[in-house]
């Protein structure tokens, strides 16, 4: 992995222009890599993510008795299926800050059985699980907590399944559903299997990742609206052979706002229109704060048109790219809203204080909510040493107030602990280098 300095000082750039070749999809990434995991066959997968996140599933897989190659240095993978039954069933697993391992993983494990315990960081034991856990015990898993109730460190114990209607909150995180869903072909080998959704489900789009890759695996999902999902019994998972994994849309969000900042054009390569990840739509939101953006099949590009235009949304689709659009805001020609965010608070950090305690650092007024964030930019960015919480996207957002935009002039912004942007995006700042053509001390 690479390796970063304990923190580095951004200069005021006067223009982001070029091409960014973007890294692959950490949720596309992992959900493939646990369904190739648990297919019939051997899956070749093209353009895995290079990121701690991605380490952590492939390590996860290696001591559950997967087998698994690297292809040279290259970002190809060859993983070979055990066909849904794991052959290691003892494992102590250590699962980082990776919500998209642990989630998926903790469902799968339960369903298959064995004797398994899952840890992680520090604050993955502060990141909720008690809904997923409590959907798959109610139906007969045997999934204890080892700390605080609700919360990792878990163990999984080999369990009875005695129904095959489950329910689950969608309120907190899709991640959820998407583990059940995932899950559910190894519960529905004789009987179908059903996934009810109570309340309202949050970041739709994911979940729409989550059903692409299974129909790629040869498993089928029926489904009434947002409320109910069915697996019909008798599916397994099946290798394509080969896939090859989207570039990430919530990383391209970072360039493509500072082509609307900062006068562009700059253009992303990896993901487009065809896109089947939901954090493409963060273009509309820059296209309503009055940027261009045009898009290819296999690209998109942001150009700006002067002093970006404030905007109030809901965000509830795209919560990981919508943090670009806070700090999109500083350039704004009003105070910015953004609604519907309260996931914020149950990822790597609360984002929502995060983002706030750092957007005021820069000279932004800011009214923070339990799940809306409303910020009013600065005559002046000033100039800061922004902390990152051990948050990926804290780090690479405030990249962007260094820009010099229409409305105003960016600031030398210093980025603490700058590492840890390894978790997606280990080569982001020189990819903003790159297009800023600024130095990085």
């Amino acid at each position: 992995m690479k390796t970063h300095p304990h923190h580095l000082d951004l200069q005021p750039a006067l223009r982001a222009q070029g091409t960014v070749r973007l890294p692959g999809s950490k949720s596309i990434s992992n959900r493939t890599l646990l369904l190739a995991a648990l297919a019939q066959g051997t899956t070749r997968i093209h353009d895995l993510l290079a990121s701690d996140d991605t380490h952590v599933m492939l390590m996860a897989l290696q001591k559950l008795g997967v087998q698994w190659e690297q292809v040279g240095e290259s970002q190809e993978y060859i993983v070979h299926g055990v066909d849904g039954v794991l052959p290691i069933h003892q494992a102590d697993l250590f699962m980082g800050n990776a919500g998209t391992a642990i989630r998926p993983l903790t469902a799968a494990l339960a369903a298959i059985g064995g004797d398994y315990t899952l840890h992680g960081v520090s604050r993955m034991h502060e990141r909720p699980i008690g809904d997923l856990v409590d959907a798959l015990n109610a139906v007969g898993m045997r999934i204890e907590y080892t700390g605080q109730q609700g919360f990792p460190p878990l163990h999984i114990r080999r369990g009875q399944i005695h129904t095959r209607r489950m329910q689950v909150r969608g309120n907190v995180s899709s991640q959820f559903l998407t583990a059940l869903l995932m899950a559910a072909p190894l519960m529905a080998r004789e009987e179908v299997v059903t996934i009810d959704v109570i309340g309202d489900l949050i970041s739709k789009p994911y979940i729409e990742i989550t059903l692409n890759l299974m129909r790629r695996f040869s498993v089928e999902v029926e489904r009434d609206g947002w409320q109910s999902f069915s697996i019909p019994a008798g599916q397994r998972y099946v290798s394509p052979g080969e896939i090859h994994v989207e570039g990430d849309a919530s990383s391209a969000s970072y360039f493509l706002a500072a082509g609307a900042i900062a006068g562009g054009p700059v253009r992303v390569e990896g993901v487009g229109r065809d896109s089947i990840q939901g954090d493409v739509r963060f273009v509309e939101a820059l296209e309503q704060m009055g940027a261009t953006i045009t898009m290819g099949d296999n690209w998109m590009e942001a150009t700006s048109n002067g002093v970006l235009k404030a905007i109030d949304a809901d965000f509830n689709h795209i919560p990981d790219a919508a943090m670009t659009i806070a700090v999109a805001a500083l350039y704004a020609d009003g105070p910015s809203t953004l609604r519907n965010i309260g996931s914020w608070r149950v990822k790597e950090t609360d984002r929502i204080a995060a983002m706030a305690t750092e957007l005021r650092k820069v000279g932004a007024v800011v009214e923070e909510g339990d799940d809306y964030l409303r910020v009013t930019p600065p005559e002046q960015i000033k100039a800061a040493a922004i902390d990152t919480y051990d948050d990926h996207r804290m780090a690479m957002c405030f990249s962007l107030a260094s820009l010099d935009g229409a409305a105003r002039r960016g600031a030398p912004v210093r980025i603490n602990d700058p590492k840890c942007v390894a978790k997606t995006f280990p080569d982001y700042f020189d990819a903003f280098a790159a297009i800023t053509r600024g130095e990085l001390i």
